[in-house]
Order: structure tokens, then sequence, then C-alpha cells
């Protein structure tokens, strides 16, 4: 199976990251970013359907930007005033081969986040 996943665990629960907000944009041949689409996580932290699918991989520069700071805020989590995080996480990565899968887990707490290319 090959196209982008991504899932959110949310490390200050211990429970997947449900209702975050994730825009999904691609480089563009002119070198400027362009907003593909913007899912939600369902309650599993995953998003309904794939990022990109299968049949529209291809090499190239991709963006997930993860809405942290309206996801803690939603929640009450009770958040520094700037927020540590930046409200928007963006997480640049690149497809060098579309023939394989690429999940890209978002781990975060209002005080951190990490990323890692899962299977």
């Amino acid at each position: 199976m090959a196209g982008i996943s991504t899932h959110v665990l949310d490390g200050h629960t211990g429970r997947p990251g449900a209702g975050m907000r994730i825009d999904f944009s691609m480089r563009e041949k002119d070198g400027s970013w362009k907003l593909v689409k913007t899912m939600t996580t369902n309650a599993d932290g995953r998003t309904d359907q794939p990022v990109l699918a299968p049949e529209a991989a291809a090499v190239g520069e991709y963006e997930l930007s993860f809405h942290l700071g309206d996801f803690y805020e939603r929640q009450g989590a009770r958040l520094a005033d700037p927020l540590f995080v930046d409200k928007v996480v963006p997480l640049r990565f690149a497809i060098f081969d579309a023939k394989q899968h690429y999940h890209v887990p978002m781990l975060c707490t209002p005080w951190s986040c990490a990323t890692y290319r899962g299977s």
C-alpha cells in the first residue's frame, strides 16, 4: 500500500488525538506550498480517509500542519501564553519512492511534539 497516512496520539492524556485539524499541502514546482485539503481526526486519532491515496502518490515534498493549539484549548488544558509549542506545527517531509507507504504520526503534548516515519 502506497500513499500517506497519519494519526495523532495525545501524550498529555494518553489517548488518541480525536478532533485535531490537520492541513495537507504539497510543494509546487515554483517552490510555493499549495493546500490540498483539511482533515479532522476521528475518535481513534486517525483520518477517515488516507491523507494521500496510493494512486495519487508522487515523488515530491509534502507538509502536514497539525493544529495543536486549538486542539488543547478545546480540551481546556492549562496552556502557557504564548504556547510553548506553536499553535500550528508544520511537518515537512518528502516522498522519495511513490510505491512505498508513508505513515507520519504525531505524538504531542502542550509542551512537546515528535514524529517518525511509521509503517
